[in-house]
């Protein structure tokens, strides 16, 4: 009986290091997902925010001009758009 529990007890060192192996790679990969997420989410807002601050700008300085008009509108949009294209290079070249 005892020779069967003593054996039971060499067993255990090895069930945990598995185990412990096995919680270390879910960490991991949870902290990779999340971290790829947020990369994911910076790289957007990089791109999107010059634009819609472009947009508003524009709006703004066309209301001021008399008649319907939209050249800077477009203009800082488009502008915005390269500047958060020049944002996502720089970020992707810092990686």
């Amino acid at each position: 009986m005892s020779d069967s529990k003593r054996d039971d007890f060499s067993l255990w060192p090895n069930i945990i290091r598995r185990q412990v192996k096995r919680i270390k790679r879910a960490a991991e990969e949870e902290h990779s997902l999340l971290a790829q997420l947020t990369y994911l989410g910076t790289a957007g807002l990089m791109l999107v925010l010059p634009m819609v601050a472009g947009a508003y700008l524009g709006r703004w300085l066309d209301s001021l001009l008399p008649g319907y008009s939209i050249q800077w509108t477009l203009s800082l949009i488009f502008l915005g758009l390269v500047i958060g294209i020049v944002n996502l290079w720089l970020l992707f070249r810092e990686e």
